[in-house]
């Protein structure tokens, strides 16, 4: 049974940080690709970063330069470092895994799509304050 189990939201003042890890349990973490979303109130969910079996990372836009996604294989934990936050970085965050290979690098433009993910957490909120 695939179980994703996000932790370290909370509440921060803009500019500050945050970590998020994702602890992963019932499949074989090191062969899935990656990926952390947020999803605000009355909005679609989006993809924020990824990062495949290998390594490679991909990152909206809206968080390059900003935040920071990483897997540690032998922990089977999947992290997000988040800094510089900024009020409309408020969300409800989620890890997600995809069996193989992300998609997003079959792409010229390699955006996240949550509809190519298969096993979903149930979330941690963050929220920013300005």
């Amino acid at each position: 049974q695939v179980q994703l189990v996000e932790s370290g939201g909370g509440s921060v003042q803009a500019g500050g940080s945050l970590r998020l890890s994702c602890a992963a349990s019932g499949y074989t973490y090191n062969s899935h690709c990656m990926g952390w979303f947020l999803q605000a109130p009355g909005k679609e969910r989006e993809g924020v970063a990824s990062i495949d079996t290998d390594g490679k990372t991909t990152y909206a836009d809206s968080v390059k330069g900003r935040f920071t996604i990483s897997r540690d294989n032998a922990k089977n934990t999947l992290y997000l470092q988040m800094n510089s936050l900024k009020p409309e970085d408020t969300a409800m965050y989620y890890c997600a895994a995809r069996w193989g290979g992300c998609r997003w690098r079959l792409r010229k433009t390699p955006d996240i799509r949550p509809d190519e993910y298969n096993y979903w957490g149930q979330g941690t909120q963050v929220t920013v304050s300005s």
